[in-house]
């Protein structure tokens, strides 16, 4: 077994996916990124939940938007339904664990918020509870999935914004998924802040 080998592959794959993935997801994630921001200036928040590395995910873009990303400004109203372990115990132990994040947006969300719902299969049952309450609520919903969205896809609701990685394999998915935030991050301070040379 040649492990180099194996690892320049990985490197190789991660880019070819990146490359499909940035023609067919500029534009959708370009819409984000304008909901994302009007929701922000009129004074709503941003709320992002997902399972396993879709849930480090929504920590990591919410602390990017509460503290900062690349460049000196405001907090940005975010918070990621994934990290009161308290919270989400005590959902899971006393209805079921596919409403974690869906009473946090019922309790949390209002009209004019944005709801990040990030599943790498689109098949996450308490995502898709948490984008039905979200819907409720006139929380628009960004999805962020791959291997063709999955029940999310089919959930989604007018206005809302699907950002749909072209691949089926996970790593490859969540490689982008993260790519993704960090464009999401940054077109959100450009609109903000003006373009930065």
């Amino acid at each position: 077994m040649d492990i180099n080998r194996r690892i320049r592959d990985q490197f190789a794959n991660s880019v070819a996916t990146k490359q499909q993935a940035a023609e067919a997801m500029a534009g959708p994630i370009a819409e984000a990124i304008r909901l994302m921001t009007a929701s922000l200036r009129m004074g709503g928040k941003i709320m992002a939940c997902g399972n396993g590395g879709s849930a480090a995910d929504s920590q990591h873009f919410a602390a990017e938007l509460l503290n900062r990303f690349e460049r000196e400004r405001a907090p940005l109203a975010a918070i990621a339904l994934t990290t009161d372990t308290s919270t989400l115990t005590s959902i899971a132990n006393d209805y079921h664990y596919d409403q974690v994040f869906a009473k946090q947006v019922a309790a949390l969300g209002r009209t004019g918020d944005v709801l990040l719902a990030i599943s790498t299969s689109g098949n996450s049952p308490n995502v898709l509870a948490a984008m039905a309450v979200a819907h409720d609520r006139g929380v628009r919903v960004v999805a962020l999935t791959g291997k063709g969205g999955g029940s999310m896809a089919a959930a989604l609701a007018d206005g809302d914004i699907h950002l749909c990685v072209p691949a089926s394999r996970t790593a490859r998915i969540q490689e982008v998924h993260l790519l993704t935030l960090h464009c999401l991050c940054d077109g959100i301070d450009t609109l903000l802040l003006g373009d930065q040379q």
